[in-house]
């Protein structure tokens, strides 16, 4: 796997132990995309972390009320939300995690709040991260992120909440 990003590029090097754990990955994917307002994410290091054909996929009920989804690329996301993250301030921070292990498949529930500052009290958002992630012997690849958050109507069931 690691062939196909150039594992002797500057970028493998300098991202590789990033990689090298579970609980390094699932920290990474948190960091990169946390911030606050006016601070660039290390989008290399975002895109980095995905196998090339990874998805994202955001869910949830639109302003009708009709439960759907939307699939990006690793790309599609840091064209969609990128900008947005940077301008508003964004962090989301992991606050329990369930994880199941077959062989080379991995998947973590993964239960976030999300905050627009690093000094907020409290959170303006919470879901679930539903994380799929391939370990090749080399390092942990993350093969698509499904997440929901947390509404009224769908509160997050306390077994996926910290105790």
């Amino acid at each position: 796997m690691l062939a196909l990003l150039g594992s002797g590029s500057l970028l493998a090097q300098d991202y590789q132990e990033r990689v090298q754990t579970l609980d390094q990955t699932v920290a990474t994917l948190y960091e990169v995309i946390s911030g606050d307002a006016g601070v660039e994410r290390d989008w290399e290091l975002f895109r980095y972390l995905f196998i090339p054909e990874a998805q994202l996929i955001p869910s949830g009920k639109d302003k009708s009320g009709k439960s759907g989804y939307q699939v990006m690329t690793p790309e599609g996301y840091v064209n969609t939300s990128g900008k947005w993250l940077e301008e508003n301030g964004f962090h989301e921070k992991e606050i329990h995690r369930v994880t199941e292990t077959y062989g080379t498949i991995t998947h973590v529930f993964s239960t976030y709040e999300s905050y627009r500052s690093r000094a907020d009290k409290e959170p303006f958002a919470r879901g679930i991260n539903s994380i799929q992630l391939l370990y090749d012997e080399e390092r942990w690849w993350i093969v698509s992120v499904y997440w929901m958050g947390e509404t009224e109507e769908q509160p997050i069931p306390a077994r996926y909440l910290p105790d």
